[in-house]
């Protein structure tokens, strides 16, 4: 049998998009609840009067199915699936590639006394390069799945956009504000996935090594020899990833889901409540303190810990499949 030929960009991009728009059909019931968390009581105090109908986690769960239906639950699915084709696609399928340019673009010149790049940060500064080219390019379907999501007709958390449909609101985002208005939140979208991908990709990076080099161990010690342990070190190193990712990332996310959510003013064309990102990041502090930046943190692992499995599991499968019958 001849060896397994390096997978192409458009395959990566193909293998990333399809995984994460799997991963996405489980995921995106979390996504729902995070983000009315995230806008419920914004820019209010903790004992203010602001309505606060959700509670946690499980309880936000039950009384958006109740009140609203379990459809309600997978409310902007059509444009979490375009987000993820364009986020994902581009911020896990050319991280490798990226990470092999960066790596030879630093590489010493021949001749050259000096040592190689370091790989640690060269896997870091490919992760931010990845994610913000990928958030950059998915930044109006996150706007527009945002605004979906917070939207109920029981609860009025945050900005009610009430659009009837994803055509709809590209059409009266458009209609209203242009181009400009379709990449509203695009700074925070940026930095949110700037800082996030990395950590992920990284973290699953490290893990990876070190979970398959531990259950090969455990293998070998059990007389066990060429044992498969891909999918136990593609589940734990998800795992861990995801627990990174989110200690890191929530803050941000907060931040981008309420710049994404809340309305222009006609005239300026300027937010209602915030001027740009750090006016944003400013008035969340100083009002809601350190917590605010942590809102929805358990809605977020929920859905992340299940994305990210999920994706890395189809991710590894697919590309599995594709060498085992279809490489030469």
């Amino acid at each position: 049998m001849s060896n397994a030929q390096p997978d192409s960009k458009p395959f990566l991009f193909f293998a990333a998009s399809l995984a994460s728009c799997g991963a996405v059909c489980v995921s995106n019931t979390f996504e729902v609840v995070k983000t009315r968390l995230q806008l419920q009581g914004e820019l209010a105090r903790l004992d203010s009067s602001a309505p606060r109908p959700y509670k946690n986690v499980v309880q936000a769960l039950f009384l958006i199915l109740r009140k609203e239906g379990p459809m309600a639950l997978q409310k902007g699915l059509g444009c979490a699936f375009l987000y993820q084709t364009c986020l994902n696609g581009i911020r896990v399928g050319m991280y490798e590639p990226i990470k092999n340019g960066v790596s030879a673009a630093l590489a010493p010149r021949p001749g050259s006394s000096s040592q190689g790049p370091n790989m640690l940060m060269v896997s870091i500064l490919s992760g931010s390069i990845a994610g913000v080219l990928g958030a950059y390019a998915g930044s109006p379907f996150y706007l527009v799945k945002t605004r979906l999501q917070s939207s109920s007709n029981f609860a009025q958390i945050g900005t009610q956009h009430n659009y009837p449909s994803m055509t709809a609101a590209f059409r009266s985002i458009y209609k209203e504000n242009g181009i400009r208005g379709l990449y509203q939140g695009v700074s925070a979208a940026c930095l949110r996935v700037g800082i996030g991908s990395p950590v992920q990709l990284v973290s699953y990076d490290y893990c990876k090594k070190f979970f398959s080099s531990y259950f090969d161990r455990r293998s070998l010690a059990a007389g066990i020899k060429n044992a498969d342990n891909s999918f136990k070190t593609v589940l734990c190193s998800s795992m861990m990833s995801s627990l990174f990712l989110v200690t890191a990332m929530n803050p941000f996310d907060v931040i981008s889901t309420r710049m994404y959510n809340q309305k222009k003013d006609p005239v300026t064309k300027k937010g209602v409540l915030y001027s740009g990102l750090f006016d944003c990041i400013v008035k969340t502090a100083r009002t809601e303190g350190f917590r605010g930046f942590y809102k929805g943190i358990f809605a977020h692992y929920f859905r992340v810990g299940p994305h990210t499995i999920l994706m890395f599991v189809f991710f590894e499968q697919i590309k599995s499949i594709k060498n085992r019958y279809f490489s030469k």
